[in-house]
């Protein structure tokens, strides 16, 4: 059954009343199951389940009776995702300023909100309000179409081939054949941060708990300092050792190439451990970076992290404390995967969207499914500033 989200005040007993006798009956008629979040929240944080509640109904019932600011917060949310056209507005009669029961100072419709079109109810006409509530929902179901998924990229390929080429050359130079690939962008934000300031937001966005950081700044080092380009800023390093290569474009799209840890260590090796340590620095770098670029929290983020040269690998561990029961090989060459979620959801939700990245690239190893324990420990570890 689809969704219809209810905003109104919580804990009035009229207002209880008006829900449950007329509110939530008119959209069972109209094959929609009603959601409020003092109902049926999950146990969550509660303006998270909000925010959830209103961009995945395809209708929003918002009472605006009694003034409540959090209702009107609410609304303007709505109304912020392009979401009006699914939102019905209603409130108690004597809020109508043409009713014979309005008062001057009494309770209102705020301003912005009075040239809107807004069914009034009155407690002695439940049965009437409830009739025409479902009347409005049924003509607005025929007038908002859904919208259609357009399955459109979030990466601009062009830019992120001409690095990858760049950077996928100087890696075959350098002998090393396994990399981390990580292509990171805000598609629904604008940017257009200056050079400067991305070099500084860069550099306080690393992490410097383990070996090379993800986006590694060298100041200090003429040879492989940052460097300013017309849309950005570009760092390519090669120590012998270790290969980096890493640019952020002015609307903030980042693209990294480096080689794997496990090269300068055990050759021919994956540490599933190491992996877990650099996803999860990935995935804080990301949420370091775009919250110092001032992107809002509940900005949609896509991020996606490749592993090449994995054939003929072993998967073993770096920890003594961590050792495997046996090694574990890699027929396939590549793992990608993919996210889609928001800064907010990516900093709360750590270990889920590690464990995302983790699980296709692990079952390449003789199917190694990893304890979820054992993930959620070396993600807090690396969390705590510690690398286990």
């Amino acid at each position: 059954m689809k969704t219809a989200f209810i905003i109104m005040q919580i804990g009035n007993s009229t207002l209880d009343h008006i829900c449950e006798k007329a509110i939530v009956p008119a959209l069972a008629k109209c094959g929609f199951e009603a959601k409020r979040v003092d109902k049926h929240n999950q146990g969550g944080l509660l303006k998270s389940e909000i925010i959830n509640f209103i961009e995945s109904s395809e209708i929003i019932i918002a009472d605006l009776t009694n003034e409540r600011p959090n209702c009107y917060l609410e609304i303007g949310y709505a109304m912020g995702l392009d979401k009006f056209r699914n939102l019905i507005l209603t409130a108690r009669e004597d809020h109508n300023s043409d009713s014979p029961n309005y008062k001057k100072e009494g309770p209102k419709i705020h301003f912005d909100l009075a040239g809107y079109d807004i069914l009034f109810w009155s407690e002695d006409k439940v049965d009437l309000f409830s009739q025409e509530l479902e009347k409005r929902i049924k003509r607005r179901l025929l007038t908002t179409k859904p919208k259609t998924v357009v399955q459109e990229t979030a990466w601009d390929e062009e830019w992120i081939r001409y690095h990858k080429d760049i950077a996928s050359a100087q890696l075959k130079k350098s002998n090393k054949s396994g990399f981390m690939e990580v292509q990171m962008v805000v598609p629904d934000t604008i940017l257009n941060i200056s050079q400067n300031e991305l070099l500084r937001v860069a550099d306080e966005a690393t992490i410097h708990t383990f070996g090379w950081p993800i986006g590694v700044v060298l100041n200090n080092n003429d040879s492989y300092r940052p460097r300013p380009k017309t849309d950005g800023i570009v760092a390519d390093i090669d120590t012998g050792d270790h290969y980096d290569y890493w640019t952020i474009r002015k609307d903030g799209a980042f693209y990294l190439l480096k080689s794997l840890f496990e090269d300068a260590r055990k050759p021919g090796h994956l540490f599933f451990n190491t992996r877990i340590v650099r996803i999860t620095e990935t995935l804080l770098y990301a949420v370091r970076l775009y919250t110092g670029l001032n992107v809002a929290q509940n900005s949609r983020i896509v991020i996606k992290i490749k592993h090449g040269g994995l054939k003929d690998r072993l998967l073993v561990s770096s920890s003594f404390s961590r050792e495997l029961s046996w090694d574990r090989k890699s027929i396939e060459d590549e793992a990608s995967t993919e996210i889609d979620t928001t800064i907010e959801k990516l900093e709360s939700g750590l270990p889920d969207h590690v464990e995302a990245f983790i699980k296709p690239l692990f079952v390449l190893f003789d199917y190694f499914d990893l304890s979820r324990n054992v993930l959620e420990d070396i993600v807090n570890k690396f969390v705590d500033g510690k690398v286990s």
